[in-house]
């Protein structure tokens, strides 16, 4: 095996743009989530504590957050097809890759700096086929809530003509 092949099939598997993501940011990362026949896309909004692999396929976020007063981390694939997008929603002042520490914090020693960025032009990242399956999920979403009041209607239909039927 050649290492340009590898090299080959690794960039076929990249998204064409991901966020610059750094340690320190505060991000909403959408990701789809499969439950048995139905998808949905869920928000995991948090502080990366470390990102791994920059520039690499196997690039990883890892996102930190406190939810009823548990610390929850959840590491994320960037080029994952999984994740839909990564939103950068405040970025602080850090000086080093790896945040361990934010684990043994909580509260008002937990807060970090924040620095002014341009928040529009991190988040313009587009991806056409992201967009697209974000917008089948939501048109089969429709349908498939169409199909169930279409179907509660004809069970109402058949029970009032079964009632007509015994009365006459």
């Amino acid at each position: 095996m050649s290492f340009a092949l590898i090299q080959k099939v690794n960039d076929e598997q990249k998204k064409k743009q991901v966020v610059d993501v750094r340690s320190g940011d505060t991000v909403k990362v959408y990701q789809k989530i499969k439950e048995g026949a139905k998808e949905r896309i869920q928000m995991f909004e948090g502080v990366v504590i470390r990102t791994d692999n920059k520039g690499q396929h196997t690039s990883r976020i890892t996102v930190r957050k406190i939810a009823s007063g548990v610390g929850v981390e959840k590491s994320f694939l960037l080029h994952s097809p999984l994740v839909e997008k990564v939103e950068v929603v405040r970025r602080s002042k850090v000086r080093r890759n790896f945040l361990s520490f934010l684990r043994q914090r909580s509260g008002k020693s937990a807060r970090l700096t924040a620095v002014q960025f341009d928040r529009e032009a991190i988040n313009d990242v587009h991806d056409a086929k992201a967009e697209a399956e974000a917008e089948r999920l939501k048109e089969e979403a429709k349908a498939a809530e169409k199909a169930a009041a279409e179907a509660e209607l004809e069970a109402k239909q058949a029970e009032v003509e079964a009632r007509h039927a015994d009365a006459k």
